[in-house]
């Protein structure tokens, strides 16, 4: 969430970067943000006056009795009676405003960074980074549906007969690989000095607000009505809000912390071929890494954390690239997004497998999440995150790449993990 104190200052700037967002109704929806501000302080400033007269009129009263002038006392005390009501009033219209300031800011979404590039959609991202060459297959390779089926280690029917469809049932080599990658990353993730934490898989909706996935992505959450809880989209909502409502110190930087989780996302209105098999699933494995930054080094961090995952991708001798995310297509959240893609060749098309954002103090704003600075003052840090990785599109191409005619070949670096070097029917 963005400062009102930012907007306020900074109009033309937030205009211009939620103009590169394409946001609709930005102009409107500021100058009402604004309007609230200042009902809000004019409300504010009416109220603090009552209050310092109402206190005055007590001194006085005290006086008055004190000196025996009863009657004038008893004429204060009725006045500030008055000014009790009246405050009574001015507090629950403070509130009210407060409430209605509030969720106006909850609309407006982050000013990207700078160096985001203007665009509308995924077509306008930039390829900032590629890697790898794209393996050329036998003839008769199969996409990674067919792959599963035919050495029986991912069951989508069984998964949509159990729950639906997007929740499949890893079997056998199948489920031994799913394992052997999530302690691969997060064995990663440590020796790169990621402490790792296990967390809830559900969250309030403190959390969800928190990390902004409410009240942008309601629809796109499982929510557990009975208790309003939220079954988690990723890691980084419950990691991140480990830190709700806790002031740091500037020797607590950096934050590094690395978690596995299963991720829950309706994904409400996703259907046709680029979302068979493994491609979009309701329920999927995930390892994430979040970071707590100094605001002067957040953007190095980021750049670290990119260089980070381009290291487990080089080890996986995946061929990918990364994109420099557009105006259009950032999240909500973001100030400045990387996605990784990896070339699936036997689909012929490029499998989103990781985001990597820096938030700067948007998602601290709404966590309240600050530190004292080397003045004793106190300011807001900046969070990333970032998926280290994100699975099933990980194993797509691991299946579809690593195809041959004798059975899908693992990579060297996971064998240690799984046991086996080869998948086949043998």
């Amino acid at each position: 969430m963005l400062q009102v104190a930012f907007i306020r200052e900074n109009k033309e700037t937030v205009l211009k970067g939620l103009a590169k967002r394409n946001f609709k109704n930005a102009e409107e929806v500021v100058s009402n943000t604004l309007l609230a501000d200042e009902e809000r302080r004019a409300i504010q400033t009416e109220l603090d006056t009552i209050l310092a007269e109402s206190n005055k009129l007590s001194k006085d009263i005290g006086q008055l009795f004190k000196s025996g002038e009863t009657q004038k006392a008893q004429i204060l005390k009725q006045k500030t009676l008055q000014l009790k009501e009246k405050s009574k009033d001015l507090t629950e219209s403070l509130q009210n405003k407060a409430a209605e300031l509030q969720e106006l800011l909850y609309q407006i979404p982050n000013v990207p960074n700078e160096i985001v590039p203007a665009g509308s959609s995924e077509e306008d991202n930039e390829t900032v980074y590629q890697e790898g060459d794209i393996p050329v297959l036998h003839e008769g390779a199969l996409p990674h549906w067919e792959l599963a089926k035919k050495y029986d280690i991912i069951d989508f029917e069984l998964g949509n007969k159990i729950t639906g469809a997007g929740f499949p049932v890893y079997k056998g080599k199948g489920a031994k690989l799913q394992r052997a990658l999530i302690n691969y990353f997060l064995d990663k993730n440590t020796s790169a000095g990621y402490d790792e934490v296990q967390v809830p898989l559900m969250v309030n909706e403190e959390s969800g607000y928190g990390t902004g996935q409410l009240p942008d992505k309601e629809g796109q959450m499982y929510h557990v009505t009975e208790d309003n809880l939220y079954l988690i989209p990723t890691a980084e909502v419950p990691v991140t809000n480990i830190y709700r409502d806790v002031i740091l110190q500037e020797n607590d930087f950096p934050i590094c912390k690395t978690g596995y989780t299963p991720c829950f996302r309706r994904e409400a209105g996703s259907y046709g071929a680029h979302v068979r098999g493994l491609n979009r699933l309701h329920q999927f494995d995930k390892v994430e890494i979040v970071r707590i930054e100094h605001p002067n080094n957040s953007y190095a961090a980021l750049d670290s954390m990119v260089n980070h995952v381009k290291g487990i991708l080089q080890e996986l001798k995946l061929p990918y690239r990364i994109l420099r995310l557009c105006g259009g297509d950032i999240g909500f959240t973001s100030a400045l997004t990387y996605d990784f893609e990896v070339f699936s060749t036997a689909q012929d098309r490029w499998l989103e497998i990781s985001s990597v954002s820096n938030f700067e103090t948007f998602q601290a704003n709404r966590l309240k999440l600050r530190f004292k600075n080397s003045e004793g003052k106190t300011e807001l840090a900046h969070t990333l995150n970032g998926s280290s990785l994100a699975l099933p599109r990980v194993l797509a191409g691991l299946l579809e790449n690593c195809q041959t005619p004798e059975g899908i070949k693992i990579p060297e670096v996971l064998v240690p993990y799984c046991g086996f070097e080869l998948i086949s029917n043998n």
